[in-house]
């Protein structure tokens, strides 16, 4: 099947550079959903890896356990708490985000399965879906018609699994894949190696990263990354290209300091300014 390459050239067509006037309030606010007890790193990740990407704000949702943790961790994130103390089960908030990430650590507590079909029902804001929302969404396959239009969902192989069904070569994933993509208008970020978009009948194939992105929490930088993007204004495919080939250039440019095996998810986000420098 045809690809078009993500590389620099292409990425070079997608990129904005800075205003020199712009402020935090134009700047894009994001919000991530997510967490649960045990796994509030998931939302820490995800939300430095936001602001990190360029936005100008970040609110993180959690439940209450969560809600030191991300203050001490990130101290330029903003924190709304659920009710409950251990998962998510009311995703309530009166601020108006222009892209929202959900799903890193939210775990599929009854509850929390019950808030996030009441969220998609209503919600009509730019969204990211990732890890566990993902897995919830496999087992009620009627949700999908609740989505928005190109919607980005972010699932590794198992999650695509789940999602679309069994495939017994490459050839049959991909056509599994681009036929969900059209059936309901979403784009899948196909996580691997290398990892592939799909927007309806459009392949696109990184160029960037390398095995150090086999990491605990490198799934949940990169949704905070491409929910950053979608908050700048960038269109949904822009940021899910830019999004994915940052995402691996970090590791790239890490590699001759740091290796294979000592590289973990925080580092993705420590390099993401060289690698925005470099597409300057």
């Amino acid at each position: 099947m045809k690809s078009i390459s993500i590389d620099q050239k292409e990425i070079l067509k997608h990129y904005k550079t800075i205003a020199v006037d712009t402020h935090k309030g134009i700047q894009g606010h994001v919000l991530i959903i997510g967490g649960s007890y045990g796994k509030i790193g998931a939302v820490c990740l995800s939300s430095k890896a936001a602001l990190k990407a360029g936005c100008g704000l970040v609110t993180a949702f959690v439940p209450k356990c969560g809600y030191e943790i991300v203050q001490i961790a990130i101290p330029e994130v903003m924190v709304l708490t659920d009710v409950k103390k251990r998962c998510i089960s009311n995703i309530s908030f009166d601020l108006k985000p222009d892209a929202i990430g959900i799903g890193p650590g939210i775990g599929q507590d009854e509850l929390t399965q019950k808030t996030f079909l009441k969220f998609l029902k209503t919600n009509k804001i730019p969204l990211v879906i990732d890890a566990d929302a993902l897995n919830i969404l496999s087992k009620n396959k009627a949700w999908f018609l609740l989505l928005q239009p190109k919607t980005i969902l972010t699932p590794h192989p198992k999650e695509l699994e789940r999602l679309i069904g069994e495939w017994n070569s490459e050839e049959e994933k991909f056509e599994k894949t681009i036929s969900f993509s059209l059936q309901y208008n979403l784009i899948v970020v196909m996580k691997g190696a290398p990892t592939h978009i799909i927007d309806g009948e459009s392949i696109y194939k990184n160029t960037s990263g390398n095995p150090a992105l086999a990491t605990a929490g490198s799934g949940d930088v990169l949704t905070g990354i491409i929910t950053s993007l979608l908050a700048q204004s960038y269109e949904p495919i822009q940021a899910a290209i830019l999004g994915v080939y940052l995402h691996g250039l970090t590791a790239d440019i890490a590699l001759p300091k740091m290796g294979f095996q000592s590289f973990i998810a925080s580092d993705i986000i420590e390099n993401l300014g060289e690698a925005f420098l470099s597409l300057e």
